[in-house]
């Protein structure tokens, strides 16, 4: 099985800036706090921030099938191998030069 990335660019980092940025914000915001609420909203938005990674930068996926149809961004995302994703989403998030620190978060 092989998959493919969108290639990282200028504008490619422009775009996926504007995707997450709103996400990112607030759950820096809810990462703060100190309640048991806002740190499992933060990590609901943390795994909204990786959906978002996944489904802008994962171009294809060969080899693999969910469901009987070939895989998709979303099919790996809602159906897929827990492993595959983190490992494309690591790849990703690699590739936008993103520090381990931040891929933690």
């Amino acid at each position: 099985m092989k998959y493919a990335i969108r290639t990282i660019s200028f504008g490619a980092r422009i775009e996926l800036a504007r995707k997450i940025r709103e996400v990112g914000r607030r759950a820096e915001f809810l990462e703060a706090g100190t309640g048991a609420r806002d740190r499992m909203e933060a990590a609901v938005l943390a795994a909204e921030m990786d959906r978002a990674y996944l489904e802008w930068g994962l171009v294809a996926v060969d080899g693999l099938e969910i469901d009987g149809e070939a895989a998709t961004a979303e099919s790996l995302i809602e159906k897929g191998p827990v492993e595959l994703a983190v490992e494309i989403l690591d790849r990703i998030k690699s590739e936008c030069g993103i520090t381990e620190e931040e891929r933690k978060n």
